[in-house]
């Protein structure tokens, strides 16, 4: 039989979330958009372990969107690691980032 802590061991759960607008430095079709925002979501995916997606400006050849969400005890881990992401996609030269929104609950 598993044993876990359940809701009475004293632990909280925060979730930690941000978006972020992105425009693009080049992008003449979707494709390139699409191979651009994908290429930073599977890098920051592997490399923060976060959930993380493409969540607004779809059909946009030059914009983008993109949601992320972290899970932790530790709210001054959320941020720090809210911190690092963003600052990670600012220093990616083939987007500029237009928007930040950012939320610990």
């Amino acid at each position: 039989m598993l044993e876990y802590g359940g809701p009475h061991d004293g632990k909280m759960m925060f979730v930690g979330t941000c978006s972020l607008e992105l425009l693009l430095a080049e992008g003449n079709s979707l494709k390139e958009k699409r191979q651009v925002v994908r290429s930073i979501v599977e890098r920051l995916k592997s490399r923060f372990n976060i959930s993380i997606a493409e969540i607004g400006y779809l059909e946009s050849t030059r914009r983008a969107e993109i949601g992320l969400a972290a899970v932790s005890s530790d709210t001054v881990y959320l941020e720090k690691l809210i911190s690092k992401v963003i600052n990670f996609v600012e220093l990616d030269g083939r987007v500029q980032v237009t928007g930040i929104s950012r939320e610990v609950i």
